[in-house]
């Protein structure tokens, strides 16, 4: 038996997430209460700019005043899109305090004060749900919380940003420069006026911390996750990896160290094979790959942003949520029982390939490789070519720490037949 009294809504933010969660909840309103077992309600908007006129929206409904509307004490669920730290953090732990519990897409808060939401969330028995803040509408957080609970996962190896991905492979693809894709990217609204939090991993490395957080049931912040951008990324590196058999993606990955002691976060761009699901991957969308004990390789593939998409998440949170409320429950919260350290870049061990401007002389190889062996760094391959002096040196290695690779590299710039260090990029997936 369905109830009469509605679940009422409150919506901060209405940009083109929030504007396009508005538009469902009321072309849908049918099919929701339906779900749900009672009617939801948009009790009420929150924006900046109130005079912005908002198709489909009562403009009786809109406030600028986002405290006095989670304070309200008859709000059901509160809806947050706003994004960024602040007001965001305080206006969650007021709607907290006041009742209400709270559905998020907010990854950059989520990151870096997560476990003090649930906690609040915890103590004034509400709700904390955040699908839309990972990878848009891809079913992935309620998948690793609870598909997955009674597994244990070791890997998470995904594309997470759907700006950058869209530049790698217009780099890839149609052979584009750096630059050339982003104009691109931001002409087709992939890319923000300000691309920075895309390319340079922010945005990435926040998504990181989330899924390393609930995959290992512990603690990971976002400045536990190790970051590089993809800004660096040439023609030649994509030439080097073609040669190998791979392409470049900013991947963001998430290991259980193989003692079970510890575990690792980070995003950087890497080479991956053509055969990887990964490499596969085109354009804006996003795909995460999980490695679990018992459930074996998982592939999660869809698109990861845009107002659409992200919207999709929200609402099925929502609708979750607003069954909680009806039955008197809480869902799933925060699971951090390991308490497992987070290893430093450091200790994560993979495979690189080097590129070295060398001189064209004999002795050269002989002088690369003892230092290779010098700190304990195995080489699988080498390809030399050069003319007039000058040649280029390609090192593709063994599986290595970070840190070895590291002091290798140090080492390689101190002789006097290696004019630079051209690049280095790590290599996933095999």
């Amino acid at each position: 038996m369905m109830r009469t009294r509605p679940l009422k809504v409150a919506l901060l933010g209405c940009g083109v997430v929030g504007s396009e969660v508005a538009r469902i909840m009321t072309t849908h309103a049918a099919d929701l209460a339906a779900r749900i077992g009672a009617p939801v309600e948009l009790a009420g908007v929150a924006v900046r700019r109130p005079s912005k006129v908002r198709e489909g929206i009562d403009p009786a409904l809109v406030t600028t005043d986002a405290t006095a509307l989670v304070k309200r004490g008859d709000i059901d669920v509160v809806v947050e899109v706003i994004g960024g730290i602040e007001p965001a953090r305080t206006l969650i732990t007021t709607a907290f305090e006041h009742g209400a519990s709270v559905v998020s897409a907010n990854k950059a808060l989520l990151a870096q004060d997560g476990a003090a939401l649930h906690a609040t969330a915890v103590e004034q028995g509400r709700d904390l749900y955040y699908e839309a803040a990972v990878a848009g509408a891809i079913p992935l957080i309620r998948p690793l919380r609870e598909s997955l609970a009674g597994d244990k996962v070791n890997r998470v190896l995904g594309i997470v940003n759907g700006t950058t991905n869209f530049i790698l492979d217009k780099m890839d693809s149609a052979g584009a420069g750096y630059q050339e894709a982003l104009d691109e990217a931001t002409a087709l609204g992939y890319a923000e006026a300000d691309p920075t939090a895309d390319v340079e991993g922010f945005d990435a490395a926040a998504k990181a911390a989330i899924l390393a957080g609930i995959a290992f049931h512990t603690r990971v912040r976002l400045d536990d996750v190790y970051r590089e951008g993809m800004t660096e990324v040439t023609a030649a590196d994509f030439a080097s990896a073609n040669e190998m058999g791979c392409t470049i993606k900013l991947l963001a990955i998430c290991e259980r160290a193989l003692d079970g002691g510890s575990v690792t976060a980070r995003v950087h761009p890497a080479m991956i094979p053509l055969d990887h699901p990964l490499a596969s991957v085109r354009g804006a969308y996003n795909a995460v790959f999980v490695e679990a004990e018992a459930a074996g390789q998982l592939m999660f593939y869809g698109p990861g942003a845009g107002g659409s998409p992200t919207a999709s998440a929200v609402l099925g949170d929502l609708v979750a949520v607003c069954r909680n409320r009806l039955n008197g429950a809480t869902g799933p919260g925060d699971s951090a029982y390991t308490q497992l350290p987070v290893s430093p870049m450091g200790d994560s061990v993979t495979r690189y390939h080097i590129s070295l401007d060398v001189a064209d002389k004999p002795g050269v190889l002989a002088q690369v490789a003892t230092v290779f062996a010098e700190h304990g760094v195995s080489i699988d391959t080498v390809r030399q070519s050069g003319k007039d002096g000058e040649a280029s040196l390609v090192v593709v290695t063994h599986r290595a720490a970070d840190a070895a690779l590291t002091g290798t590299v140090d080492a390689l710039r101190q002789l006097d037949t290696v004019r630079g260090v051209a690049s280095i990029m790590r290599v996933e997936g095999e």
